[in-house]
């Protein structure tokens, strides 16, 4: 987890890249996170961005 927006948003393009797989940017309190978009379950968490490789 970040407190960098910045910083998050280039650890999750740079994932999506990697993994070749969509993956989401997320706000949970006043942390910042990225996971696999299959993985997120958006009850918990405020979705911010979704990045797709293609």
């Amino acid at each position: 987890m970040s407190h960098d927006l910045s910083l998050a948003q280039n650890h999750a393009f740079n994932l999506s890249r990697t993994l070749m797989v969509p993956v989401v940017l997320f706000r949970s309190g006043d942390e910042f996170g990225v996971l696999p978009a299959d993985e997120i379950d958006g009850d918990e968490v405020e979705v911010m961005y979704e990045y797709d490789p293609y």
